[in-house]
């Protein structure tokens, strides 16, 4: 996902001319977005885009924002997410790998993993997830498992997925299969796909 695909991706949001307005606004006037950000909803609707699945136009339009401001990426996004409400702080998640802040993020994935909404743990374990350690990576993984959110939502899950997960994903399936439930079906299929890889015993 670039800024690009999203801009093009919104040609046809209710109000265009206060979306380009905006985007040349915060970046002259940083301080803007903490007022244009809320507003984006209302402004540029909340449509899904057809040309970006799983993407609306409040979400694109937020995250555009976040990336045309000209510097302090970092604190902006930090104040957007803790002042937001959902919606807002799903935006800021998702426009994190695409602003030059390093790892300076990483504090707002942790907040977001340990909340029960479903959307912000799938936005949390996207492509920014990167910057996670391994074991904050696994445990996000079974988050994931636990809360119901598909698998197919975790960025670099077959290469990121090692023994110790394999380890975990075994135990968790035992646990439910002694209380008569299963695994959801993706995780099942990865903890298939993970056991299939290890080293056979001579």
């Amino acid at each position: 996902m670039t800024p690009d695909s999203l801009r093009a991706a919104l040609g046809g949001v209710p109000d265009p001319d206060w979306l380009d307005t905006a985007l040349r606004r915060v970046t002259t006037e940083p301080t803007a977005i903490t007022r244009l950000f809320p507003a984006a909803g209302r402004r540029c609707g909340r449509a899904a885009l057809p040309d970006v699945p799983g993407w609306t136009a409040d979400d694109a339009a937020r995250v555009l924002l976040l990336t045309s401001l000209p510097g302090e990426h970092a604190a902006y996004a930090e104040r957007l997410y803790q002042h937001g409400d959902a919606a807002e702080r799903r935006a800021v998640l998702r426009a994190l790998p695409l602003l030059p802040i390093g790892a300076d993020g990483v504090p707002l994935l942790h907040d977001a993993i340990r909340t029960n909404d479903t959307r912000l743990v799938a936005a949390a374990i996207g492509p920014y997830a990167r910057h996670l350690d391994q074991a904050a990576w696994r445990q996000a993984v079974l988050k994931c498992v636990f809360s119901g959110v598909p698998l197919a939502n975790v960025a670099d899950l077959d290469t990121r997925a090692d023994g110790e997960l394999t380890a975990m994903l075994a135990a968790l399936a035992a646990e439910r299969h002694a209380a008569g439930r299963e695994l959801p079906a993706d995780a099942n299929d990865l903890l298939h796909r993970l056991t299939a890889a290890l080293p056979r015993e001579a």
